[in-house]
């Protein structure tokens, strides 16, 4: 594994026409980055849907999936995780042709073998780690954001190339691209947001919140302490690590992160994130969310249900109807 130069260049794909497939927040990014860079792109989406509208007005040729497969020298699959086995069966496998590059922004599929790729293409990752906006600005502005890059398959000779040249396309090469493979990025992806970024946080925050207004707390103070506050130590650890956030906040805040911290997050919890990590490596998480989504979505639509109708919810959305910073950055 590597980590690459700003010195890495699109010259790979300069002769490439490019199809994106999907082109939500990821994929329009992906899109326009690209183009702004030289290369020749085409998007590829059912006709009449919402975003086929918006890639037109972009100024993107616009075509059906199969078609902008047939055309393509790389195809950038980047619909959600689960519309993906179905599209590579309908629209990209009789239509990709030999030695073209086949590339995701999650490995998920590929790493999971609800996807099989034809063997005579390259298969390759980029993932930048940011959101879609942020490719974007950040690139505009002459920045860019970090990309992970991985080869799964190399018929060509030349798909490390092509994975580069896509991620310096975006910007990436910018910043930083650093060489992982499929079975790492999925994993840590999914077991970031799975232990942290999603199901760790919402849970503290909830449960925080639950701690405070049982104990006698209004609960509009406690939605301030535990939820609202959140985003001043995220950016703190965002700019500058554990190291910004202790120097920023206070010798009593520092204490308590030193002796209540390992009382909530302990050796018990780490073990819990220890088999949470099992489950995604063996496939365990991979083979129930596929079956949740192929019945229907069940247990999904019952818990985000859940989140929504929790009490931090309903309180939290009349205070940032008061927090009139918030509507204007809407």
């Amino acid at each position: 594994m590597s980590t690459a130069t700003p010195a890495v260049t699109t010259a790979a794909l300069e002769k490439s026409k490019i199809a994106i497939l999907g082109y939500g927040s990821q994929g329009r990014s992906h899109a326009l980055n690209l183009r702004d860079s030289g290369l020749d792109v085409i998007v590829g989406l059912r006709a009449g849907g919402a975003t086929a509208a918006t890639a037109k007005a972009d100024g993107f040729t616009v075509v059906e999936p199969a078609e902008a497969v047939k055309q393509a020298d790389l195809v950038a699959v980047l619909t959600p995780d689960m519309v993906q086995p179905d599209l590579y069966v309908n629209a990209i496998e009789k239509n990709l042709k030999a030695n073209a590059a086949l590339l995701f922004a999650h490995g998920f599929n590929v790493h999971f073998k609800t996807i099989t790729p034809r063997k005579d293409i390259d298969v390759i990752l980029v993932a930048p780690k940011g959101p879609g906006h942020l490719v974007r600005t950040e690139y505009e502005i002459g920045r860019g954001v970090p990309c992970l890059y991985a080869v799964y398959q190399d018929v060509t000779g030349k798909a490390r190339e092509k994975a580069m040249a896509y991620a310096a396309g975006l910007g990436g090469a910018r910043a930083l691209l650093i060489e992982t493979d499929f079975k790492e990025e999925t994993e840590t992806d999914l077991f970031g947001e799975q232990a942290v970024l999603c199901g760790g946080a919402s849970e503290l925050v909830q449960k925080g919140f639950e701690t405070l207004v049982e104990a006698g707390y209004r609960p509009e103070i406690a939605y301030y302490e535990v939820l609202h506050e959140l985003k001043l130590i995220v950016d703190l650890l965002y700019q500058g690590g554990i190291t910004k956030m202790l120097t920023f906040i206070s010798e009593t805040a520092q204490y308590g992160d030193y002796v209540s911290g390992p009382r909530i997050v302990d050796a018990a919890t780490k073990e819990r994130m220890k088999a949470v990590l099992k489950d995604i490596q063996d496939g365990t998480f991979a083979k129930n969310w596929t079956a949740e989504y192929k019945a229907g979505l069940p247990n999904y639509k019952k818990f985000k249900q859940a989140d929504l109708d929790h009490p931090i919810e309903k309180i939290g959305a009349k205070l940032r109807e008061k927090m009139v910073w918030l509507n204007q950055q809407k």
